[in-house]
């Protein structure tokens, strides 16, 4: 293992490989923790490289750009799961401490390896098989029932490498074969919404779970999270923590682990994914929790003791900005203005990225003891925010509580 260094100021150096807005959200963590986040980023100008000093440019494919982050680090860790395991092969071997290991990290950088294992655990997935020519698929529906749900088994998130498919289309499966497209198939499940439960756990091996939430998701994009999920009795929710839990402790998951999920009737759940890595669902407790998951994160990779999840309101939501399908003429600052004006209450988050069409730029909390309050608050802020209109029509300076009389 190379020689582990600290900072200037003794404290550990932890490395994150990409620079997005969950390496942005874990450096401001850090800071907190007197520490200094190194990022590997593709640019010096990506979200997390302007709030960090320390910088490595590189690609995370690029095994000489990861080890020029490892050197001196006392844990390297990732805002996502897109390194391949052929390049992380010999940074583990070499003694680098990957957290989570390429061991754990496959089983979200896979689907078909991550079905596999949860099904041999006895946990509740959709029926799932291989694809290797269109004939797999038209069989699977046939002996399953259409529709079906055809995936990318590498690289698909945010609803980007899913098609759902009614009826057999072997054209779209021939060709996304040919174009070098590893896919699954698996079953359509029939799901009333969709929860998701995060948890850290440390190389010693403590664990942490927060509570479980409701994400709604639009065009395949998590649009809102509301934590607790509403409806979802004590016994259910302690149910799916364990279950959460008890993954991340079969594949000896270090660091944060979110477990996506269908429920398909009150309190019953089908795994759908695993992230190894702070999570949109997770932005909440920035605001929400008395420990937030980037902070968790942080010290679970170093193998500190973790903090309380334990939330801070009865309520809390969070909301994404997107970028709007047309840039508002009003600039950024002015809808910021504007915002808090009308929402003190709402904490906002900013990503520091040029919006597009239905990028997430930010985010915007709001905490409070009526779930129906305090959803309409978060959605109405985050969508101005997006696109300076107010959904319910209020005028951006009516309700400024400095305007003259």
């Amino acid at each position: 293992m190379e020689r582990v260094e600290t900072s200037k100021n003794g404290m550990p150096v932890v490395g994150m490989v990409g620079g997005g807005q969950l390496a942005r959200m874990t450096a401001q963590a850090a800071v907190a923790l007197g520490q200094t986040l190194r990022v590997l980023a593709a640019s010096a100008a990506d979200p997390a490289a302007q709030v960090t000093p320390d910088v490595v440019v590189g690609d995370p494919d690029d095994g000489a750009a990861l080890r020029a982050l490892a050197t001196g680090c006392s844990a390297v860790t990732f805002d996502h799961e897109g390194v391949p395991q052929e390049v992380l092969a010999p940074l583990a071997a070499a003694g680098i401490p990957l957290r989570p290991s390429p061991e754990a990290l496959v089983h979200a950088q896979d689907k078909l390896v991550m079905r596999r294992r949860l099904s041999g655990m006895g946990l509740p997935v959709p029926a799932f098989a291989a694809v290797s020519e269109p004939a797999d698929v038209a069989g699977f529906g046939a002996a399953h029932g259409w529709p079906v749900v055809l995936k990318a088994i590498r690289g698909g998130y945010d609803g980007r490498g899913v098609w759902f498919l009614p009826e057999p289309d072997d054209a779209l499966v021939a060709d996304l074969l040919e174009r070098g497209t590893p896919l699954m198939v698996e079953t359509a499940v029939p799901m009333t919404r969709e929860l998701a439960a995060s948890v850290a756990r440390s190389p010693f091996g403590q664990a942490a779970a927060w509570p479980v939430v409701e994400t709604l998701q639009v065009d395949g994009q998590c649009a809102r999270v509301t934590s607790p999920a509403p409806g979802l009795g004590p016994d259910a929710a302690a149910r799916i923590q364990e279950l959460a839990l008890r993954i991340a402790e079969e594949l000896d998951v270090v660091g944060l682990m979110t477990v996506e999920l269908f429920e398909t009737a009150p309190g019953e759940v089908v795994v759908n994914e695993l992230a190894m890595r702070p999570h949109n669902s997770g932005h909440w407790t920035i605001d929400g929790s008395l420990t937030s998951q980037f902070e968790q994160h942080l010290r679970a990779v170093l193998d500190y003791p973790l903090g309380s999840t334990a939330p801070v309101a009865p309520v809390a939501v969070m909301a994404n900005v997107l970028g709007a399908a047309e840039e508002p003429g009003m600039s950024m600052d002015e809808r910021l203005h504007h915002c808090f004006a009308r929402f003190p209450d709402a904490k906002v988050h900013l990503y520091a990225k040029a919006g597009r069409p239905a990028r997430k730029i930010g985010h915007v909390t709001v905490l409070g003891s009526s779930a129906e309050t305090v959803r309409e608050r978060a959605e109405l802020a985050a969508g101005w925010l997006a696109t300076a209109t107010w959904a319910d029509g209020w005028s951006a300076h009516a309700d400024d509580p400095r305007k003259d009389s």
